[in-house]
């Protein structure tokens, strides 16, 4: 019998993502989330850490069970930047960005509040040109809080969407492709790499090169979540009927495959 070739695994580079990629055994294809969401669906990637957007929006995909990166409450890193006490007429955005754009349209839509869309400037981290407004997820998000500080204002989407419905956001899944056999032995090893990483946050924190200990204590530990239980599952399913009703999606998801 022909032994099982590893998996090719994708995963975003950033900092929230390293509680559940590091110490995986093989290798792992990092990539920007759009990248990887168009590699896992050509069949490029067997298996990949990818927004919860995606899922919806192609859901041929097993679900890797209790590992997400979500948010209950306030995220820090998925926000809109805007000048203080100003209304903003337009956002930049950047459409690669594909479950924090839909998360902001919903939010949007519940609030009746009416905006234009347009293209990030190529330096992410400029600064905000009169009433208009950015989308920033991930570490460019971070980076720019970080540069302007209490220079703006920021619309945490988190704590938006928490204030709406009372439930956690799933940001991000590991999605695993329906012809993989080894689906449930890959499920159940990255249930492992999370788990030791929890218990190694400390050497995480430290391991890291850009953002301050101090900065990621307060990310990893007030920010992030990493579990995919009830709740979590409860606020998927919100977050897809948000999105049907505001004609993002056209289909729903009726039952999750979950491994």
């Amino acid at each position: 019998m022909q032994e099982a070739l590893p998996p090719r695994l994708g995963c975003v580079q950033y900092l929230n993502a390293r509680p559940l990629a590091r110490g995986w055994p093989g290798t792992i294809q990092f990539g920007h989330p759009s990248l990887l969401c168009r590699r896992l669906a050509a069949g490029e990637l067997d298996v990949a850490l990818v927004s919860s957007f995606e899922f919806l929006r192609n859901p041929i995909y097993s679900i890797v069970d209790d590992v997400a990166i979500a948010s209950h409450g306030p995220v820090y890193s998925v926000f809109v930047a805007h000048a203080a006490g100003q209304n903003f007429r337009e956002i930049e955005i950047d459409p690669a960005s594909r479950t924090g754009l839909a998360l902001m349209r919903c939010l949007l839509r519940e609030r009746h509040q009416l905006v234009n869309e347009g293209p990030l400037p190529d330096d992410n981290l400029s600064p905000l040109d009169g009433q208009r407004a950015r989308l920033l997820i991930g570490d460019q998000a971070i980076r720019f809080r970080q540069k302007y500080g209490e220079r703006y204002s920021y619309w945490d989407l988190g704590e938006a969407w928490h204030s709406l419905t009372g439930l956690p956001f799933v940001y991000a899944l590991w999605l695993i492709r329906p012809e993989v056999v080894q689906a449930k032995t890959i499920a159940a090893s990255l249930r492992a790499v999370r788990d030791q990483n929890m218990t190694e946050l400390e050497e995480i924190i430290r391991e890291e090169k850009e953002f301050s200990p101090e900065f990621c204590a307060f990310y990893y530990r007030n920010c992030l979540r990493f579990g995919f239980g009830e709740k979590e599952k409860k606020g998927l399913q919100s977050f897809q009927d948000l999105c049907a009703k505001h004609g993002l999606l056209e289909n729903g998801v009726d039952q999750l495959r979950i491994v």
